[in-house]
């Protein structure tokens, strides 16, 4: 087997998958989109569940190997291709930071944009994974601020992640538009893939959203 064999993405418009898809884009390499139509609730049934049990995308397979969750998923294609130069080797100077921005998404970015979406109170600092908002964004600021990307003048994996997630996060006002992050976001939407991923995930949103309207006026 080889590393070029087929790569299935479990895929879903205007979601967390649209990241995943824009890296393998980026990377110019093949694959094969396994669409679901999560407005219409397909990610929640039997067979999609028996991918991945929490009903979510992104997921890959690739060889008979099953990656879920986002940041797994960027960091399993980005050293599979390592060729293409989106991943520091492990041996870089570099792969310690890839590795904090890659990770702090999950552990504490998402977790501090949802305590602030439901409006919960957050623990103490030293009871939450990302001690405060305005501490887990002022860190991504400090991040940015020399840039022109997470690790300088070389753009990563990582930077796909950060400008589909500050893009997304900033226009429904969950993040601020700081200056730092709107010249990061227009950097990397500025891109022909993305140019090329966000075209198709609307017209395949549309789709969706017509699709859903039509089973939920039959079952009227």
């Amino acid at each position: 087997m080889t590393k070029h064999e087929p790569i299935t993405l479990f895929y879903s418009p205007q979601t967390r998958a649209t990241g995943a898809r824009l890296l393998l884009e980026e990377l110019g390499v093949p694959y094969e989109l396994h669409v679901l139509n999560m407005k219409a609730g397909e990610q929640r049934n039997p067979a999609y569940l028996a991918v991945n049990p929490l009903g979510k995308v992104p997921a890959i397979l690739h060889r008979g190997t099953l990656v879920t969750e986002q940041a797994a998923v960027y960091l399993y294609l980005a050293d599979l291709f390592a060729e293409k130069g989106l991943a520091p080797a492990i041996d870089d100077p570099d792969r310690g930071t890839y590795l904090r921005w890659m990770v702090f998404y999950g552990s504490c970015f998402e977790p501090a944009l949802i305590d602030r979406y439901l409006k919960r109170e957050p623990a103490s600092p030293n009871e939450t994974p990302y001690s405060s908002y305005d501490d887990m964004l002022d860190a991504l600021e400090d991040a940015l601020k020399t840039g022109p990307y997470l690790l300088g003048e070389r753009m990563t994996a990582a930077d796909l992640l950060w400008g589909v997630a500050l893009h997304w996060t900033t226009m429904f006002g969950l993040v601020p538009d700081r200056p730092v992050f709107r010249r990061y976001i227009d950097r990397m939407t500025g891109r022909d893939a993305y140019g090329r991923v966000a075209a198709e995930d609307a017209a395949m949103a549309a789709e969706h959203q017509a699709e859903a309207e039509r089973k939920t006026g039959a079952a009227a």
